[in-house]
């Protein structure tokens, strides 16, 4: 499931991203936006083939600080007015999802 929601997400940040730098002009934050949120499936996939399980857990931390720096930028863009408020906070809704998931896959990976 995370693999999925994470690659969606991502689409949905490339998409954003290229929104922001055409019609908004906007280049540093988006750039940032873009890193974060498609740094989450990467990592994600990537823990697929984690070498042990302490690794496995380790790579979906990653993901999930990469998520949480995601959400600030995007809170960021729609506060400063870049996201129009429907788009901005479907975005929020979707990473906070993310982080959710990857929360839960932490805890229940560390208690087996």
């Amino acid at each position: 499931m995370a693999r999925e929601k994470s690659r969606a997400f991502a689409l949905r940040v490339v998409k954003g991203c290229q929104y922001l730098r055409s019609r908004k002009r906007e280049y540093v934050l988006s750039k940032q936006l873009l890193r974060s949120g498609t740094a989450i499936g990467a990592l994600v996939r990537e823990a697929e083939y984690a070498e042990s399980r302490p690794d496995f857990v380790h790579k979906m931390h990653m993901a999930l600080k990469e998520a949480n720096e995601t959400d600030y930028w995007i809170d960021l863009l729609l506060e400063a007015g870049y996201f129009a408020p429907e788009v901005g906070r479907s975005l929020q809704a979707d990473c906070r999802e993310l982080l959710r998931i990857l929360i839960a896959i932490i805890k229940t990976t560390k208690s087996q």
